[in-house]
């Protein structure tokens, strides 16, 4: 692929010009050791590394162009260095040009906020290929090119990567389009440059502190978002969340809510809940699903609205939402021969492991001996100030509680437990068993359950991995539990 310099530049604001612009572009990259003859390269401020450190490097390499904040001491010969105001920004809408601005082709929708995105997103497609469309998804668990499946690094991928799975998309045929849209992704405007056809905001809850520093960055972040929506799209928002008006309030996007406690514009109400399943009335409708929990009722909800907004059939659509299964590792329900339940999840915030814990107790209460057994640890490397707080809402809502190791990645395992520990009470403590061997945890607490009990294992729900020291080691929580079952025949 071969692009024209001066026709790229027209999609970014470009504050300085040093160069020929009448030349060709043979390659876009943002990663300097991929520079190659002819390419263009963008340095673009990263949270560990500034590209901007490697313009005499990639100079060298036979770079064409370069896109860059400031420019370097020493210019070098025959490269054209184009100054911009933001290189993410700039990366962004070069990407989009670069690749024929796909999303301006699909009907690409954005779901946003704490909980509930890769659901959310995952249950959008499946809808709408149950429908007989074809479809593509960006997602935390798995990016879809209609049936082919290709690899998930990040919840949202980067400039470059994210434009070229919208271009696959389109050459695939897909009608229609559905991501999660992290924080990080707004904040570093990978989402520039993309036309949606609507928005999601799901809730907002205390989370990636690590990165954002404050509750406000994070919102800030999720709300630039709907700011960056056209008049032609929607937003939906679930207005039962106390900043879920808040991220309307700059859009220019038509404003659709959705509730399960007040007035909305698709509501929805839980009438019968059970571990494998929920009756739902959903917009008037009752509807039997294969989903459990709040959390869940919320992004049926979400998933309803949108299809709607999108245009779609409102039989067809309730017919499909009987038909939807639930995420691989979110609230994963896995039956035991002994007569308990373990049940797979990936709440790693506090907000989403309350979520499953109080679902667990309210069908639970209906029972006479059901316990609540929850293994749960927190990741290394990430927001420290939320692990005594995860630590303190399982051992409120639990019987017993194995506290264990997640991806400890460049962290002890043991500094982690001690961070939860500390938000525990000496009385909490005696009750709380501290296992860093995750493997061991999981067996503990399914050999401690019995006939009626749950077994929750949070934290890292579809991961098959475990991160130690850089490295990912196989590591499959519904591995763990099957195996452990077989034992106990």
């Amino acid at each position: 692929m071969v692009k024209d310099l001066d026709k790229l530049l027209k999609n970014i604001d470009v504050k300085r010009v040093v160069g020929d612009t009448q030349r060709e572009i043979t390659e876009l990259v943002q990663d300097s050791r991929k520079v190659t003859d002819g390419s263009m390269f963008v340095a673009v401020r990263g949270v560990n590394v500034d590209g901007h450190t490697f313009l005499d490097d990639v100079a060298k390499k036979g770079v064409a162009a370069i896109v860059c904040e400031e420019m370097p001491a020493v210019p070098a010969a025959g490269v054209t260095y184009v100054v911009v105001e933001n290189s993410h920004v700039a990366l962004a809408r070069l990407a989009s040009a670069w690749y024929g601005n796909p999303s301006s082709q699909l009907k690409l929708v954005g779901v946003t906020g704490t909980n509930g995105k890769t659901t959310t997103a995952t249950l959008l497609y499946e809808l709408v290929r149950l429908l007989g469309y074809k479809a593509g998804l960006l997602s935390t668990v798995r990016n879809m090119i209609d049936t082919r499946e290709e690899p998930a690094t990040h919840t949202t991928p980067d400039h470059l990567t994210l434009n070229a799975l919208l271009a696959q998309m389109v050459e695939a045929g897909c009608d229609y389009a559905f991501m999660e849209v992290s924080s990080h992704a707004c904040d570093q405007h990978r989402i520039d440059g993309l036309t949606f056809a609507g928005g999601i905001f799901t809730n907002l809850t205390r989370d990636h502190l690590d990165y954002h520093l404050t509750v406000d960055n994070y919102i800030r972040a999720k709300k630039r978002f709907f700011d960056l929506l056209p008049a032609t799209a929607f937003a939906l928002v679930n207005v039962d969340d106390k900043v879920g008006m808040v991220m309307t309030q700059n859009t220019h996007a038509l404003v659709k809510t959705y509730s399960l406690r007040g007035l909305a514009d698709y509501k929805c109400k839980i009438i019968e809940e059970q571990l494998d399943g929920t009756t739902l009335n959903l917009d008037g409708t009752e509807i039997n699903v294969l989903f459990t929990g709040r959390f869940n009722a919320y992004n049926l909800t979400a998933v309803y609205g949108a299809a709607r907004l999108l245009g779609l059939d409102r039989d067809e659509v309730m017919v499909a939402m009987s038909r939807l299964t639930p995420v691989d590792g979110r609230f994963e329900t896995i039956a035991a021969p002994q007569g308990f339940t373990a049940i797979v999840d990936y709440a790693h915030t506090p907000d989403a492991l309350v979520n499953v814990l109080d679902t667990i107790a309210d069908i639970l209460s209906h029972t006479a001996t059901g316990r609540i057994i929850t293994v749960c640890g927190c990741g290394g490397n990430r927001d420290k100030g939320k692990r005594p707080i995860m630590a303190r809402e399982a051992v409120l809502r639990s019987h017993t509680v194995v506290l264990t190791s997640d991806n400890p990645r460049d962290e002890e395992p043991d500094a982690i437990l001690d961070d939860m520990k500390a938000g525990l009470t000496a009385e909490q403590l005696a009750r709380t068993l501290v296992i860093a061997d995750r493997r061991s945890a999981i067996a503990t607490a399914c050999r401690l359950a019995e006939r009626g009990d749950v077994v929750l294992v949070a934290g890292k729900g579809h991961e098959p991995y475990q991160e130690v020291k850089g490295v990912r080691h196989h590591f499959d929580d519904r591995e763990e539990i099957r195996k452990i079952l077989e034992t106990l025949k």
